[in-house]
């Protein structure tokens, strides 16, 4: 197929101090082969002044295609990619976390074997190759890959990064699944859901991580872990 237009998804929330950097490295980001970007960012019912900062984003760069949507009720980061997809209508898409824990400039990374024809969905991997990646928190590093190898048990995939942000799609493909986890749960739910997909063509390239510690926004906590554990069962087990 040929790519002519790629959705970037950027579920927001409280993140008035980093937005305006992450959108002008989308903004900035020149995709290969002269593909073209959308941009789709959800504020999840912040409670600082994300709003302001995406308004004013939009009147300083009239010219950068963004869509802005606003959840009404906080709803977890899943619920705001829901919306995302939805929305969506470039031939594939991929989720931009609002902070600047991933670089933008790798979308083009994940693009190649789009383009080449090999894949309909491509996940970027924190754990292969030789990006750069900061060094944090063991515990969390070692509950990733648990999580990922439970998943694979069930999928029979052989990823390692199912907890990857990074995750680029073929539209069609994520708009006709049912996806129901409102919260961090969305990655093990649409693994296991997009696996199920008969013929799926799935590959993994390595990324760099420039992880942010709890002081710096980081949102996620071990609660979220059991809940992962939870989807993977609920989403593979219970079909």
């Amino acid at each position: 197929m040929k790519l002519e237009k790629l959705s970037i998804i950027i579920p927001a929330y409280n993140e008035e101090k980093t937005l305006h950097k992450i959108l002008d490295k989308v903004r900035e980001v020149q995709l290969i082969n002269g593909i073209k970007k959308e941009v789709i960012i959800i504020n999840d019912a912040s409670s600082d002044n994300t709003e302001g900062a995406i308004l004013n984003y939009q009147k300083s760069h009239p010219e950068f295609p963004m869509i802005y949507h606003k959840h009404d009720v906080n709803q977890g980061k899943g619920a705001a990619i829901h919306t995302g997809i939805k929305e969506a209508t470039g031939d594939f898409l991929i989720v931009q976390d609002a902070d600047l824990e991933y670089d933008p400039e790798e979308f083009n990374d994940l693009l190649k074997p789009v383009i080449r024809g090999m894949a309909d969905v491509v996940f970027g991997s924190r754990f292969m190759g030789s990006k750069p990646h900061r060094i944090l928190f063991f515990w969390h590093t070692i509950g990733n890959k648990f999580l990922t190898f439970l998943s694979n048990m069930f999928t029979n995939l052989n990823l390692t990064d199912m907890e990857t942000c990074y995750k680029m799609f073929n539209t069609k493909f994520v708009q006709s699944l049912d996806l129901k986890e409102k919260r961090f749960g969305f990655e093990p739910e649409v693994t296991s859901k997009i696996a199920r997909i008969p013929n799926i063509r799935i590959y993994e390239v390595g990324i760099s991580y420039y992880g942010r510690t709890y002081a710096e926004g980081k949102k996620i906590n071990w609660k979220d872990g059991f809940r992962a554990i939870y989807c993977i069962i609920r989403y593979n087990v219970f079909k």
